[in-house]
């Protein structure tokens, strides 16, 4: 542990998409501060094999849900049950997304849709499903992952890259809306990181040049640097920041 954040300790913790990559990260991350989280995911394979993780290192153990967040219904339902059982989510990262490259021609308007409930639509329906239990309480930090992609405007899956340039408008949207009720919410916008779905598909040695070549630091981003600046957004230590997209790109754009 790098930093201890003394306030995130018992606090309860709902992140999507936590079972792999930069998800998983972030799960474990608020596991080893003593958070209480509740995370779900589609992949039960790996949603276990991360709980298996984070019980050896002796970090407190999350509470996993099995969910295709396509199904807002049954999401609506888990987040209902968690705030019934455990009270208000204090902290709602939204974070699952699928970054899979397609061309133009490949898109027909069910594809559109898949990528647009995939990447975009549960946002709105988990930031809707915490707020009242956030109101109430007078205080909540909520983050949303975004992507640098439509930024660079890399060409190569415009339907992904369409979503995640409107997280940014729901972001600071919110971040007006509930700010009133000392409610804040940022995006945290991640350039190449190093995920083993990354590694496998994509990150080629010729790639990887090129991303070094371009990035103003010249290493590969890992999940661990997205996962920290959401721990400081999540944190009180950011109380001051609200309606702001933070980049983690290693200077690409």
């Amino acid at each position: 542990m790098q930093v201890k954040y003394y306030d995130l300790e018992n606090k309860n913790v709902f992140v999507s998409g936590g079972g792999s990559g930069i998800g998983a990260s972030i799960v474990e991350h608020f596991c080893e501060q003593g958070s209480n989280v509740f995370f779900v995911d589609i992949d039960l394979s790996e949603s276990e094999k991360l709980i298996k993780t984070i019980t050896e290192k002796k970090f407190k153990k999350p509470n996993f849900i099995e969910c295709d967040l396509l199904d807002i219904k049954k999401l609506n339902s888990i987040i209902s049950k968690i705030i019934d059982d455990n009270g208000p989510i204090d902290i709602l990262i939204n974070n699952a997304a699928n970054d899979q490259r397609h061309t133009t021609d490949d898109v027909d308007e069910k594809y559109w849709d898949n990528r647009m409930g995939i990447n975009l639509k549960h946002f709105f329906f988990t930031i809707k499903a915490v707020k009242d239990g956030m109101i109430k309480k007078g205080s909540g930090s909520i983050v949303n992952l975004g992507s640098v992609s439509w930024m660079l405007g890399e060409g190569d899956k415009v339907a992904y890259e369409t979503a995640k340039s409107a997280v940014v408008g729901l972001t600071r949207s919110f971040a007006k809306e509930l700010g009133k009720h000392n409610i804040r919410a940022n995006s945290v916008v991640p350039g190449s990181i190093a995920t083993e779905r990354q590694i496998k598909h994509w990150l080629t040695p010729e790639y990887k040049k090129w991303l070094l070549d371009k990035q103003c630091l010249k290493r590969q981003l890992k999940p661990s640097d997205v996962s920290s600046l959401v721990l400081y957004l999540a944190s009180d230590v950011s109380s001051g920041c609200t309606k702001q997209n933070f980049i983690v790109d290693a200077g690409i754009t």
